[in-house]
């Protein structure tokens, strides 16, 4: 009997694992500063957002486990190209950017890329042909839309973060940003000091963002098809839906 308890033990200590040794592990670069989707966690133990979690949770459907690298957006695109990690996010995709990764078909989620401007200023329901001969603010190594970007009567000037953004343009050193609205409303919550000093009076349009898969990666192409079916089984079992809407939720005022 001893000997077939010992025997017994060891069958369910080799399952187990076999099973730990069937999960994949991948590395993905997350962004350290775009609350509330992604940014690096107070104590500095990972990121936290919308996004690792819709990004844990797809994998997690397809038995991979994901390990998150959280470093700055223009280092994790960086990464994401030469193939240091497998993917990167949150990217949007553009004519410059379209042939440099591994795009999955459904996006990640969608964002309003919103025109801030001081509080005085008189405007509203702005667009991008608005902008023309005026000072825009725009954060280094974020992606914009290529006619945007590409229009020479839109002097634009750049920060190295979007908290330094919101600095310029309270110091007048630009007469707009370019802000995604909701990371724009939750840094002028957060920030006692911004309160009644800029506010949104228009938008470009609105922005989706996937996971940009590496073509440097060997497993970039494969990891962006896994991605795709999981993030379907989580829309299909509303697991999706109920992480947004609790996401929009607890940003509610």
């Amino acid at each position: 009997m001893a000997i077939r308890a010992t025997w017994s033990v060891l069958a369910v200590c080799a399952g187990l694992w076999t099973t730990a040794m069937a999960t994949e592990v991948v590395t993905v670069a997350a962004e350290d500063d775009w609350a509330p989707y992604s940014s690096m966690r107070a104590d500095r133990t990972g990121p936290e957002g919308l996004s690792p979690a819709l990004v844990k949770a797809a994998f997690k459907t397809q038995d991979v486990e994901v390990r998150f690298q959280v470093v700055p957006f223009s280092r994790c695109l960086h990464y994401a190209e030469k193939g240091t990690v497998v993917g990167c996010f949150d990217t949007t995709r553009t004519e410059t950017n379209k042939d440099l990764f591994y795009w999955h078909p459904t996006p990640l989620f969608q964002e309003e890329l919103g025109i801030f401007a001081r509080s005085e200023v008189n405007a509203r329901d702005m667009k991008q042909k608005d902008l023309e001969g005026q000072a825009v603010g725009i954060t280094i190594g974020y992606t914009y839309p290529t006619d945007f970007m590409q229009n020479p009567r839109i002097k634009k000037l750049s920060a190295v973060s979007d908290g330094n953004l919101v600095k310029m343009l309270v110091a007048k050193r630009v007469n707009y940003i370019l802000l995604n609205t909701m990371p724009g409303y939750y840094r002028i919550k957060q920030e006692p000091a911004l309160k009644g000093q800029i506010k949104r009076v228009g938008a470009i349009g609105m922005d989706r963002f996937w996971v940009s898969f590496s073509r440097a990666h060997p497993d970039g192409k494969r990891l962006s098809e896994v991605f795709e079916k999981g993030l379907q089984a989580i829309k299909a079992n509303g697991e999706y839906d109920r992480m947004l809407t609790a996401f929009k939720q607890e940003l509610q005022p």
